[in-house]
C-alpha cells in the first residue's frame, strides 16, 4: 500500500513539481493550494504525513494546517517546507517535525521525507506499546483490588 501525503503549497508549479517527484517515488500524493483546503482534506482522509508551505494565505496560514494535522486522531508526521529557512525554532514550537527548504533537491527530499517517516512510525509504535503497558498496569490493579 502506498504511503499518503498530503502536499500543501499556494505556487502551482512548486505543487505539481513535487507531486510528480514523489509520486514517482511510490507515494500516494494529494493536494491543497491553501491551509483553508488542506484542514478540509485533513479532515476528509487519513495520511502519513503533510507537507505544507508556511507562507500562503498569510505569512503563518502553514501553522494552521501544522495545527490541524497535529489534531487529527490518525497522528500525521508533519513538515514545513520554505524558502525562508531563518525561522529559528519557532517551527519546532508550533508542531513541525522537520523543516524543509526550498529550493530542495530530490535526494535530499526523499531522504527527509523517509527519515522523519521512520522516526514518526517508530514514535508513535513506542506511545502504542506505553499505552498498552499502562493498560495492563490498570487492569491488574483492577483484578488485585
Amino acid at each position: 500500500m502506498k504511503r499518503r501525503i498530503l502536499l500543501v503549497d499556494d505556487e502551482l508549479a512548486i505543487l505539481l513539481t513535487l507531486k510528480a517527484i514523489l509520486e514517482m517515488h511510490g507515494f500516494e500524493v494529494d493536494t491543497a493550494a491553501s491551509a483553508k483546503e488542506a484542514v478540509k482534506k485533513l479532515n476528509l482522509a487519513e495520511f502519513e504525513m503533510v507537507i505544507t508551505d508556511l507562507r500562503m494565505e498569510d505569512e503563518s496560514a502553514g501553522y494552521e494546517v501544522i495545527r490541524a494535522a497535529r489534531a487529527a486522531n490518525y497522528n500525521p508526521a508533519t513538515a514545513i517546507l520554505t524558502a525562508y529557512p531563518a525561522l529559528g525554532s519557532d517551527w519546532k514550537a508550533r508542531g513541525a517535525q522537520q523543516l524543509l527548504v526550498k529550493p530542495v533537491n530530490t535526494p535530499d527530499l526523499l531522504r527527509q521525507i523517509e527519515s522523519l517517516l521512520v522516526s514518526h512510525q517508530e514514535g508513535k509504535a513506542k506511545s502504542a506499546r506505553q499505552g498498552d503497558a499502562r493498560t495492563a498496569k490498570t487492569v491488574a490493579v483492577r483484578k488485585a483490588g
